[in-house]
């Protein structure tokens, strides 16, 4: 790629002069050259030609995931538009079965694929100082589907008022009236739809159905602790505990390539190619023209006619433009990548969620420990695989909730998924006890990080720096995380249950002693977001435009959770598959959906925190 625009962007009048002279130079020798020589270059130049206007697509989507699988679909409705979609990883089925690829359709078996490097970028952080020096680990889907085939199908859309706080960052028509109607598009609740939910989109969201004791035992004894319980966490009042809604259809999770990509496959309009690593953006100058991918091992190349769009996700697309020669331009020199454009926001703004695992030791033998014994599990897997129901057909991640952690916290800061089992180290080691947890965590980050390319070779992971917990109210966050929870478990709801504290334990009380604990567990809560910032032009550390365009280059689009200008409070699914709606809709140049003065909750007063 960058061999291409090569001498297009700096080139001066007197190369321009020097080219016209080799020109007619040229011209002067090529009089003398034999007709056989001349008949073999016109039949080699109209080979490279057919050859280009066969791997041509009005647009090339990179990234099978959350947003790409959605664009694929959405802009393969128009007959006329071609499409081509580039995933790294394989397809989520096995000859067409979901059953033979059940470690990723089976919903309670999500663990398995964290921890697979088979459907899994496997990527790392740097050694965290504010955390001991851990290094994180950060799956990441590569498969179709992407993340979406191995979240824990959590549906949470974030507060309205962190679609407004977008807009007056400057993405402008991002404001939660023009957010609204595109997660009402794509869903399709099996509650039916009402003023904030969907009723006919792809996306199908449901409820669980395990009707778990601990479930309610842990929404009760919320409301003993002051705390109101919301029917809909997603809907007018996300404020307070209630029941999880899940990308689940049917007992089989539901991700991006089943709710969007499989309905349009059949489509000849639509190519889809797996195990295809794109290395580079093609350029012309500074207009995009395709991308350069790596498949069975054979370098090729791939031509839109409109647009790229990358949807790789919060480090595979920073990675892949600064690949291109697009980043800052300092950096990009120093490993001899030709600048496209100088952008210095690509791979700044990085933005996590948090989270650690408060636990307590259940003194009755309800809780998911016995179902993790192999007899049991090979009962539960037997069940699902033949009629897609019992402890195989959810996540188990059914009941949950958002509050604030103090007084004037305008909205909620905190959020809770209570499980009524043991995770331990992302569910790669496994639980030892009859006991329960929920995950719990600030929302809105007040650490900010980067990444940057290792080297140039599109294999190696891009050096990631969260720069976890590195501000002060951030820690403070985090204690009265515990604290919060503690008082949640210590209600009477949970007395028939509730045994001894296994973490933190009951030896951790200070401040100091909480701030320790948070720094050896807390772990990411695989949010990563913001890294391709949406902005104005003004803006220097901007990336894209409010239309989704990558700022100072032409056709080259992106599209997912990297262009959030700050992390929403939620999980991060829902708003990157309401990102791509709405980006289609851009992309096809039609007028914004609009829904105008939808009432949202606010607190009566900010003087308590609850």
């Amino acid at each position: 790629m960058s061999y291409l625009m090569k001498g297009v962007k700096y080139c001066s009048s007197v190369n321009q002069m020097h080219k016209v002279t080799g020109t007619l130079f040229k011209a002067h020798i090529l009089k003398n050259i034999s007709g056989t020589n001349e008949q073999f270059k016109i039949s080699r130049t109209s080979s490279q030609l057919s050859s280009e206007k066969a791997n041509s697509y009005n647009y090339v989507i990179v990234g099978a995931g959350s947003a790409g699988c959605v664009l694929a679909n959405r802009l393969t409705e128009d007959p006329l538009s071609t499409v081509l979609l580039l995933e790294a990883g394989p397809k989520d089925t096995l000859l067409g079965s979901k059953r033979l690829m059940w470690k990723i359709h089976m919903p309670a078996a999500l663990t398995y694929n964290l921890c697979d490097e088979k459907y899994n970028w496997h990527y790392h952080t740097t050694s965290q100082k504010h955390m001991d020096n851990r290094i994180m680990y950060w799956p990441r889907g590569r498969v179709w589907g992407g993340s979406s085939s191995l979240n824990a199908m959590v549906y949470i859309r974030g507060h309205a008022e962190d679609y407004n706080r977008w807009s007056r960052e400057g993405a402008i028509g991002w404001d939660y009236e023009h957010c609204l109607p595109y997660f009402k598009k794509a869903q399709s609740h099996e509650l039916g739809p009402d003023q904030y939910r969907g009723g006919n989109g792809p996306l199908y969201v449901s409820r669980g159905k395990t009707n778990h004791p601990l479930h309610h035992a842990f929404l009760e004894a919320t409301q003993q602790a002051g705390y109101p319980f919301t029917d809909d966490m997603n809907g007018y009042q996300q404020e307070g505990f209630g029941w999880m809604d899940m990308t689940i259809r049917q007992g089989q999770r539901w991700s991006t390539a089943s709710a969007y990509l499989r309905p349009a496959i059949s489509r000849p309009n639509l190519s889809v190619a797996e195990k295809t690593l794109v290395t580079k953006i093609l350029f012309q100058g500074t207009k995009s023209i395709g991308v350069e991918y790596v498949k069975n091992g054979q370098r090729k190349k791939a031509f839109a006619s409109k647009e790229v769009i990358l949807s790789g996700g919060a480090i595979n697309s920073p990675q892949l433009l600064m690949l291109s020669g697009i980043g800052n331009a300092d950096d990009l020199k120093k490993l001899g990548i030709p600048v496209v454009c100088h952008l210095p926001g690509v791979g700044q703004n990085l933005q996590d969620h948090l989270e650690v695992y408060v636990q307590q030791k259940c003194t009755k033998p309800i809780t998911l420990y016995n179902a993790q014994k192999p007899v049991n599990m090979v009962r539960i897997g037997l069940e699902w695989l033949w009629k897609f129901t019992g402890e195989g057909a959810t996540a188990h991640l059914e009941s949950g909730g958002f509050i604030r952690s103090e007084p004037g916290v305008p909205h909620p800061d905190i959020q809770f998924h209570f499980l009524p089992s043991q995770v331990i180290d992302h569910g790669r080691v496994a639980s030892t006890m009859e006991a329960y947890q929920v995950h719990v965590g600030p929302m809105r980050s007040t650490s900010v990080g980067w990444l940057k390319l290792k080297s140039t070779d599109p294999n190696d992971h891009p050096i990631i720096e969260p720069n976890y917990m590195s501000t002060e109210r951030d820690i403070w966050e985090f204690r009265q995380c515990v604290k919060l929870t503690r008082e949640i478990f210590a209600q009477k709801a949970f007395e028939k249950f509730r045994g001894p504290e296994v973490q933190p334990g009951n030896h951790v009380q200070s401040d100091k002693e909480i701030d320790a604990f948070i720094r050896q567990k807390a772990d990411s809560a695989y949010h990563p977001s913001c890294t391709c910032k949406m902005g104005q032009l003004s803006d220097s550390t901007a990336v894209v435009d409010p239309q989704t365009k990558v700022i100072g280059v032409e056709n080259l689009r992106v599209v997912d959770a990297s262009i959030m200008p700050s992390v929403v409070s939620g999980n991060l699914n829902a708003p990157t598959i309401m990102i791509a709606e709405k980006a289609a809709d851009i992309i096809k140049g039609l007028p914004s959906l609009q829904e105008k003065n939808v009432p949202v909750y606010k607190p009566k007063t900010l003087e308590t925190q609850r």
